[in-house]
């Protein structure tokens, strides 16, 4: 992975972190064992992984994403390995922004 869509799937990433608590709360994701999300995924959307990281309960946060489609996933995985699918949309796109400055207004 080069650092451009490293940077990329971390933002989306941190996106899918600060989702997960709204999500659990509404107690209504769709969830599934990990290897069935993983195929209707694949099959159905085009998606592959993008990015991957643990949220602070150890659970694994994953990115899936079509370049072809511009589909995009959120996945959580909890230790149990039940898979969750947190949000999902369109126009997903890999960017690479440079940090601001702190002598500039973010």
């Amino acid at each position: 992975m080069n650092v451009k869509n490293a940077k990329a799937g971390m933002a989306m990433l941190a996106l899918g972190v600060m989702l997960v608590p709204q999500v659990l709360e509404a107690r209504s994701p769709a969830c599934a064992p990990r290897d069935a999300v993983l195929q209707k995924l694949a099959d159905k959307y085009g998606e592959t992984r993008q990015s991957i990281g643990l949220n602070g309960n150890d659970a694994l946060v994953e990115v899936f994403a079509s370049d072809e489609t511009g589909s995009w996933t959120i996945t959580v995985t909890s230790v149990a390995g039940m898979t969750c699918l947190i949000a999902s949309g369109q126009a997903f796109e890999t960017l690479a922004e440079p940090l601001p400055s702190s002598d500039t207004d973010a």
